[in-house]
């Protein structure tokens, strides 16, 4: 009997998945060629179990990539449940920054499979766009940054973590970097 896609999967195939997808987190942040089978055998699943999850390394990078970033977009809720929307962006800005220095080599796997001729295209960042979002619009109800900024804007605006490289000490620039985006989205703000 198949399964409907749709269907939710038995506990222990989504554990199957779910330990698939952390072991390729780290293989291909580690080495962007990492073969399928190392992924599988580190998972402790057999071929076809990997397979059946994951039909081909598009797949699975472009899953890897989805999950990711719900994981940095559902933080920003998380945040905003415990501190105040200016700290909780400020925190969420850091958590994008860990992000995007700690996954360069599953940024690279991303592009090999997203910049082939015919190949899948690259998913928008709509969730952590969606969580910028929410951040500045709780932000923008408190008073504490300016109202004219878009999500868009935002992302526009901290880019430039992308170009830091993640082999050096990242840390203290990309801080400076996000104090410095966080001062202008606080120019003119009501609150202040």
């Amino acid at each position: 009997m198949q399964q409907k896609k749709d269907a939710p999967l038995r506990s222990d195939a989504q554990r199957n998945r779910e330990r698939i997808l952390e072991v390729a987190v780290a293989e291909l942040t580690a080495c962007a060629d990492a073969p399928l089978s190392a992924i599988a055998k580190k998972a402790g699943v057999g071929q076809g179990t990997f397979y059946r999850n994951f039909p081909n390394r598009e797949a699975l990078v472009l899953e890897i990539y989805r999950h990711e970033m719900q994981q940095v977009a559902d933080s920003a809720a998380q945040l905003l449940e415990t501190r105040e929307p200016e700290q909780a962006l400020r925190a969420w800005m850091d958590r994008l920054a860990e992000f995007a220095m700690t996954k360069a080599g599953l940024a690279d796997a991303i592009r090999q499979v997203t910049g082939a001729p015919g190949g899948p295209a690259k998913p928008a960042p709509t969730p952590v766009t969606s969580a910028a979002d929410l951040l500045l619009r709780a932000n923008e109800e408190a008073g504490t940054v300016r109202s004219d900024i878009t999500a868009d804007d935002f992302m526009l605006a901290i880019a430039g973590l992308w170009q830091l490289d993640p082999q050096d000490d990242w840390r203290p620039r990309a801080a400076r970097l996000l104090d410095l985006v966080m001062d202008g989205l606080r120019t003119g703000a009501p609150g202040r």
